[in-house]
């Protein structure tokens, strides 16, 4: 495993708020070790894995819970676009008959509820998967001023759930995303997809927040996953 810290400025495109998901969707596909034809993503959204791919895929479903990105995923004959949430089980029967090359997965499997569970079905369809995820150090700063706890799984914990079903390989990289200003960064808090705990916040503790907030960046932290072999 490599921890590894890199800083953005991206002080032209505040109107996109997620500038971190894209790159890493990129690098994900940009670091596959091979060009599968057959291809299980989850998380997809409005397609930003799916636009990296540069090579002929005979088949791809993209798997998603909410509806209104599963009409913005690009649609192929080749392409099998479904809204699902991949922690139910109306998911798990949709691909148990599956077979894929490889199960892609970007910015969205650290949001389960039982990612053991889902690593488990997923291994059934698949010798491997490369996923990338944000852990709980996401916006760890304004966790800790809040003293609140983060809503998505921490490093371990992915960690674990992964290799209980294959060998793998880890890489942590913490993005810092710097502002120009406090009112762009915490609109970006707002509207990057991404939880820091402040939809929860009454007013008092937003208050303090802004005032005690001193960075003029945030924090991403995200774990690459790589299967090397099942068990």
């Amino acid at each position: 495993m490599s921890i590894k810290n890199e800083f953005s400025k991206y002080a032209k495109q505040y109107n996109n708020h997620n500038i971190i998901q894209q790159i890493v969707a990129k690098s994900l596909v940009r670091d596959l070790s091979f060009k599968p034809k057959r291809i299980l993503e989850l998380g997809c959204g409005s397609g930003q894995v799916f636009n990296q791919i540069t090579w002929p895929v005979e088949y791809y479903k993209a798997v998603d819970f909410s509806s209104s990105m599963c009409q913005l995923h690009p649609k192929a004959d080749n392409i099998d676009v479904k809204c699902f949430d991949f922690d139910t089980q109306d998911f798990l029967d949709d691909i148990k008959n599956d077979s894929f090359d490889i199960v892609l997965s970007s910015s969205a499997l650290q949001w389960s509820k039982d990612l053991s569970k889902i690593i488990k079905q997923l291994s059934l369809v698949s010798n491997e998967i490369n996923a990338v995820l944000f852990t709980s150090n996401t916006f760890k700063t304004i966790q800790s001023i809040t003293q609140s706890k983060s809503p998505i799984l921490d490093e371990e914990s992915i960690k674990k759930a992964f290799n209980e079903h294959f060998n793998c390989e880890f890489e942590t990289i913490m993005y810092k995303l710097e502002f120009t200003n406090k009112k762009d960064l915490f609109d970006y808090i707002k509207k990057s997809g991404v939880s820091g705990g402040t939809s929860v916040l009454d007013f008092k503790n937003a208050k303090k927040l802004y005032k005690e907030y001193k960075l003029d960046y945030l924090e991403f932290e995200v774990i690459f996953v790589k299967t090397i072999s099942k068990l």
